[in-house]
């Protein structure tokens, strides 16, 4: 039963049906849908490409990489999957797509911050949307940070850096980003049909506590967005106060002007005004729209400077013998530059080094670029995060699984292969999975054992 405050409280905003709306939570439809990633989909050969059942699916309007399924199959056991071939999200959220059309276009080499990240939807999209930008990816819970790492590192993209701060911390950061996307922390409500569990954790305080947190970390972050950056903000919530008022309180405390779109009619979202300063709000209601509840808006800024100088924090980079061992294993593009993360070899595109400096100096960065792998001694041991990038790696022994021993390696278990001695690439469906060692006699499986699939 969905909460009697919450319904009395939407009773009166724009688009609201309280027995469409009421009606659809109880009938307890589920809508799935996934984004492709383009930069795999070109790799993936056809036999394989009706593995999520994209030939009976439909598209999502407002997303030209998304598209809804007829029902939920067991992503689990999809190899693609895992591959980075798509990303399971949510319909609603990926209208951010659209937003970014509307408000962005198509410029160039972007510096973009996606401040409430995990676990990765908006990130992957942003690195698919930006592919000539810098997508920061940020995270400011721990444990959720490890499931953005891994979905990024899925996703393939050499364009994200992922990093671990509060809000706060990015003030350091002044005038740096072109676009900032705010997906905040909210009370949950628009996933009530997807989660009913999300019900009982529901209450007026917390939405109320979720308002004040939500305008904390805009005050927070705007510093970073440089003049006429975009500010996106969004929230899964269907409550006024976490929406519409929010968007009041972040045109009077942070001087910024809302950004009005041009929505197609038939696709049933509903825009709206904040009460006291006109600005534009998206509605989506499930009632209407073939998704969950959704809020988004944007925002330009209109003081603060074009650019700003920024310190930098010095990297680490290899050493001539460590790069002749590199090359001799991969032929690296010189648009890359390859610098060193600890133990590990990591590669950028060479435009993204002095931000990449700059964000060093003041931020916790997890993941920057591409792991490339290891030195060890006279042996150079690759990284998963190489195997399943877009860096090409045909010079590599490739072999293509079948569905069954696809599986078994991403289980770590054993599968027989007459595969050469030495380093191969696994793949199914063509696209790359992860490394295999293949010894005079045995298998190395060199799966992340961390994210090895462990139901049978």
């Amino acid at each position: 039963m969905l909460p009697p405050q919450l319904i009395q409280s939407l009773e009166g905003i724009k688009g609201f049906n309280r027995k469409a709306f009421e009606d659809v939570h109880i009938s307890g439809e589920q809508v799935t849908s996934i984004r492709l990633n383009p930069e795999k989909q070109t790799l993936i050969e056809q036999e394989h490409r009706s593995t999520v059942d994209l030939r009976l699916s439909t598209a999502v309007p407002w997303c030209e990489h998304g598209f809804y399924l007829t029902e939920r199959p067991s992503f689990t056991f999809d190899p693609l999957f895992h591959a980075g071939a798509y990303y399971v999200q949510e319909a609603s959220s990926m209208f951010l797509w659209e937003m970014l059309k509307q408000t962005i276009g198509t410029s160039s080499q972007q510096k973009v911050l996606d401040l409430c990240a995990a676990p990765g939807g908006k990130s992957t999209l942003l690195a698919s949307y930006f592919t000539d930008g810098l997508v920061v990816s940020n995270e400011v819970i721990k444990s959720r940070a490890a499931i953005l790492t891994e979905n990024c590192i899925k996703w393939g993209a050499d364009n994200i850096i992922v990093t671990n701060n509060d809000p706060k911390d990015f003030q350091r950061l002044q005038n740096f980003f072109d676009v900032i996307v705010i997906d905040a922390p909210c009370s949950g409500s628009g996933l009530f049909r997807k989660d009913p569990t999300a019900v009982n954790e529901w209450s007026e305080e917390n939405v109320k506590l979720c308002s004040l947190r939500q305008q904390r970390i805009a005050a927070d972050v705007l510093p970073a967005l440089k003049q006429n950056g975009i500010l996106i903000y969004s929230t899964c919530s269907y409550s006024k106060q976490e929406d519409e008022d929010v968007l009041d309180w972040i045109v009077e405390e942070l001087k910024v002007a809302s950004c009005r779109l041009q929505v197609d009619p038939n696709w049933k979202i509903v825009e709206v005004e904040s009460d006291k300063h006109k600005a534009f709000g998206y509605r989506f209601y499930p009632d209407q729209i073939k998704g969950e509840g959704f809020f988004i808006a944007a925002f330009r800024k209109t003081n603060g400077e074009e650019d700003a100088y920024h310190q930098e924090q010095t990297l680490q980079f290899p050493g001539k013998q460590e790069l002749l061992q590199l090359r001799s294993f991969i032929p690296l593009p010189e648009t890359y530059a390859v610098f060193k993360q600890a133990e590990a070899l990591r590669a950028i595109k060479e435009i993204w080094v002095t931000a990449l400096k700059q964000l060093a100096k003041h931020l916790y960065i997890k993941k920057a670029g591409v792991e490339l792998g290891t030195i060890k001694g006279k042996d150079f041991i690759p990284s998963h995060e190489l195997a399943v990038s877009m860096i090409g790696l045909e010079s590599f022994a490739a072999i293509e699984l079948s569905k069954e021993d696809a599986l078994q390696y991403l289980k770590r278990k054993e599968f027989s292969t007459d595969a050469p001695k030495g380093w191969t690439l696994v793949k199914y469906g063509g696209l790359p999975l992860g490394w295999i060692k293949v010894l005079p006699n045995r298998i190395n499986n060199y799966y992340p054992q961390e994210w090895r699939i462990l139901k049978d």
